[in-house]
């Protein structure tokens, strides 16, 4: 997805904003997030995941080619790692509850059996 595709989606689905204005808000979402990285704060978006900057030492690597040693310079480094929300979204029959010779539970059934626990 694209920033402009993002753009369309929040003029889509917020409504009353102009595109222009909907393309200003997502502007100022994404700049706000460079600025906090940038001072090397964490965001953490509940049901969604956290961005973090690493900061890494400098090290010695190797050329795969030729096996020399290399320096890598120090650096920072952008991580990102997902909620439990947005995994489940991503993966929704990992953690399925199962009865015993059930193929596939229909959503009643689970809370059911949740609830009987």
């Amino acid at each position: 997805m694209t920033k402009a595709e993002i753009i369309d989606a929040v003029y889509e689905k917020v409504g009353g904003f102009s595109k222009k204005e909907a393309a200003e808000i997502v502007e100022a979402v994404f700049d706000t997030m460079k600025e906090v990285l940038t001072e090397g704060s964490k965001i953490k978006i509940s049901g969604f995941g956290n961005f973090v900057v690493r900061e890494k030492k400098e090290r010695v690597g190797r050329n795969p080619q030729t096996g020399a040693p290399i320096p890598i310079s120090a650096r920072r480094v952008l991580t990102f790692k997902p909620s439990q929300v947005l995994k489940t979204v991503l993966n929704p029959h990992k953690d399925r509850l199962r009865g015993e010779g059930d193929d596939e539970l229909d959503d009643d059934d689970e809370l059911d059996e949740a609830s009987e626990d």
